[in-house]
């Protein structure tokens, strides 16, 4: 039996805009699969006039009859993540029971929230597990609740109408609550085999950013055990060849005193002599030197060959699951794979250190001091603060811009400035490299 997974928190922001584009898609994750976003879905209607999330938060407010200005720091929405534990999703999506957990879904935020200030509730179903991501106008009446604390504690307060509406998320994620959210949630789960966690259980959602440091942690552990195991495999097939070499030693030698005595043996007939016998002790000791080192041979042999396949297993084994692994890396982040040849563009040609290659690839922007070098003029350019950052182009791959343009078109602009602070026309550079 799997658990429910619930998120809460409070929209950052007066229109929680990042948010709005990450669940609308406007802007597309790294961990999302492109050919499966078409199977997203709003599960709430907009009113007439409403085109998206933003303007739903904002209608909600306006039509609520609040009658207190709003104040710019005030929390204007809720937002709520519903889902469950992958393996129980994936078996409820099979057995064609999604519709139906979206509807429970639904109609549990209905009851916990409120059927109007439940104002979007889009299915996402081109990541990892299916979920939902609801959102909640905290619109509530009744007494606030810092009045009714002042009031046990004996304290004067102004008398204000107790069905006044008004906004305040804190009213609705107080802790009992949320204990409350969590209870009532699991029940309304239960039908697909979905229970609650340990209640004050220390586990904590896996971020998105700590999803991909733990996949890098594990390529390089498995990287490791397969290099391990080569180097194991190497060693004992050395030790193999010395046995055998030892092997072919001792029998030359045995062939050399064999060769004696039957030399000795003639000589012996014709002369005489007693080292005869001496020669064919030496050659006897040999033998069963021979013999014993044949056994130990084929003891060693076998137990080499064992050692080798188990070590032949495991190797497999390690580089089916990196295979698995580079398999599911290629088919959830494909944009991994189109990022490799600019990785190596800006370690091997531009110098760039692994610290400024994570935050390129995390899309973040990055600010740049001292010279880059031009593999078409072969020659460096200095930057005095330019901003470097990874786009995507229209054929799906990456290109370096360094302050707002490609770094082709950058590094010829730093040569046509060069040319001209030297005298030389624009115009006679260009047709020059023409």
């Amino acid at each position: 039996m799997g658990y429910i997974s619930i998120q809460i928190n409070k929209a950052k922001g007066a229109a929680d805009t990042g948010a709005s584009d990450h669940i609308e898609r406007k802007t597309m994750p790294k961990n999302a699969d492109p050919t499966r976003t078409h199977l997203n879905r709003e599960l709430v209607e907009f009113p007439d006039g409403v085109a998206d999330r933003t303007e739903a938060i904002s209608h909600r407010i306006r039509t609520a009859g609040i009658r207190r200005k709003i104040t710019p720091d005030q929390v204007r929405a809720i937002r709520i993540v519903l889902s469950g534990t992958h393996e129980d999703m994936i078996r409820v999506q099979d057995e064609g029971r999604l519709d139906e957990w979206c509807d429970d879904n639904l109609q549990w935020l209905h009851r916990t929230f409120g059927e109007e200030n439940t104002v979007s509730a889009v299915l996402h179903m081109d990541e990892h597990t299916p979920h939902i991501h609801a959102t909640v106008v905290p619109i509530v009446t009744g007494e606030r609740r810092k009045a009714r604390r002042k009031q046990a504690e004996g304290k004067r307060t102004y008398r204000k109408k107790a069905n006044a509406v008004r906004l305040c998320a804190d009213d609705l994620l107080t802790r009992e609550k949320l204990v409350a959210y969590h209870d009532s949630y699991a029940k309304a789960m239960a039908k697909y085999g979905l229970q609650r966690g340990v209640r004050g259980s220390e586990a904590r959602h896996t971020t998105t950013a700590q999803y991909y440091r733990d996949l890098k942690r594990q390529t390089g552990e498995l990287e490791a055990n397969v290099r391990q195991l080569q180097t194991e495999q190497q060693q004992a097939e050395r030790q193999l060849d010395e046995v055998r070499k030892e092997i072919k030693s001792e029998k030359l030698e045995a062939a050399k005193t064999e060769a004696k005595a039957a030399f000795v043996a003639k000589v012996g007939s014709l002369f005489g002599g007693g080292k005869l016998k001496e020669f064919e002790h030496k050659n006897e000791d040999l033998q069963k030197r021979i013999q014993e080192l044949e056994e130990e041979a084929v003891q060693r042999e076998e137990q080499h060959t064992k050692q080798i396949q188990e070590m032949k297993n495991v190797y497999e084994q390690q580089y089916r699951k990196l295979s698995e692994f580079t398999d599911f890396v290629k088919r959830y982040f494909p944009y991994v794979e189109k990022l490799m040849p600019t990785i190596k563009f800006l370690r091997d040609t531009l110098n760039f250190g692994d610290g400024l290659i994570k935050k390129l690839c995390m899309f973040k922007e990055v600010t740049i001091k001292g010279e880059l070098y031009s593999t078409e003029f072969r020659q460096h350019f200095k930057t005095d603060g330019s901003v470097c950052s990874l786009k995507e182009t229209s054929d799906g791959k990456f290109d370096l811009k360094i302050d707002g343009v490609s770094h082709v078109n950058w590094f010829r602009r730093k040569k046509y400035e060069f040319m001209e602070a030297l005298g030389l026309p624009k115009q006679k550079q260009q047709s020059k490299k023409l």
